[in-house]
């Protein structure tokens, strides 16, 4: 016999709903501590964080691959993390999964402005000509007035009196190294500390260039270290003024090394090799044919 429940009404309203009226129904079945599954019930917010990297690495890789069918089953596991994060809080009385609907709507008319001049939806329709360059400035400077208005204190964390907030004040210290060079450039861009073009930026990267290679002739490894960095500083400078995203270049430089060096395994299988009993310049010979293979079979895909 079930055993009734003060939310049975909720749970039955929400399963006739929508596909997330259905969603939020499901979730709030999962962590129910009678019936529920033992595995979501041990969840917390700290323990769903690896989830939910992986679940945006599997969206970024199917973007990448270009397959939609896989896109949207990976987008609805993403939004299960979501969900999960606001059933969580409901749990102790926070904010819910409608909140942070609430919240993101809201942000958004506020950052945009040119799209709905009075911060409302029925605003809707009025044309503005800005350039996407203009778009980025202006989000950039809603932004911290928004951080302005929730208080943060001049100086940022470090509290060393300035007389206005940092404009590098809200980024995250958990963001990949990569994301956050382009987020202290695009922030600092903001206010026009900035190149005004790719070349001077290339210039700036030779220089780094030269440095690193007068460190590494000293045998410096602290300045080595320190150039190498500042080296990959300026490479993402570099992407973010050809608009280039740094990590998904360099997801697709991996892709092609991976997929080069298995062609040269197998090639130097069928040779007989073994690789660690090869010169350099034979592996360099295999490397270049596997290369130019599979650019030959791309070039014939495309036709």
């Amino acid at each position: 016999m079930n055993r009734e429940r003060e939310d049975s009404g909720e749970f039955s309203q929400l399963a006739q709903g929508s596909p997330v009226d259905r969603l939020l129904a499901l979730m709030s079945m999962l962590r129910d501590s009678e019936y529920g599954c033992p595995w979501d019930l041990e969840q917390t917010f700290e323990s769903l964080i690896p989830h939910t990297v992986e679940e945006v690495h599997e969206v970024i890789h199917a973007i990448e691959s270009g397959d939609r069918d896989e896109l949207r089953d990976e987008l609805g596991d993403l939004l299960f993390q979501v969900v999960f994060y606001a059933q969580l809080s409901r749990e102790e009385g926070g904010f819910d999964f409608q909140d942070v609907a609430a919240e993101v709507t809201g942000k958004l008319l506020r950052r945009h402005p040119h799209v709905f001049p009075d911060g409302s939806l029925e605003s809707f329709g009025q044309k503005r000509e800005l350039s996407a360059g203009e778009v980025v400035g202006n989000w950039e400077a809603i932004k911290r007035a928004e951080r302005a208005a929730k208080g943060i204190k001049p100086g940022g964390a470090n509290g060393d009196g300035h007389s206005e907030a940092s404009v590098l004040d809200g980024l995250s210290q958990s963001l990949p190294a990569l994301e956050k060079a382009r987020k202290l450039q695009q922030r600092a861009a903001g206010i026009g500390f900035d190149w005004p073009s790719p070349p001077p930026v290339l210039d700036k990267l030779r220089e780094e260039v030269g440095e690193f290679s007068a460190a590494l002739a000293a045998e410096d490894s602290a300045a080595m270290r320190e150039e190498l960095g500042d080296m990959l500083f300026a490479l993402v400078n570099l992407a973010r003024h050809c608009r280039i995203d740094p990590e998904s270049a360099l997801r697709e430089s991996n892709r092609r090394f991976e997929a080069r060096f298995r062609l040269l395994e197998q090639l130097a299988l069928e040779r007989g090799w073994v690789l660690p009993e090869r010169e350099l310049r034979e592996l360099d010979e295999l490397w270049d044919l596997a290369k130019n293979r599979i650019r030959g079979n791309q070039s014939g895909d495309s036709h």
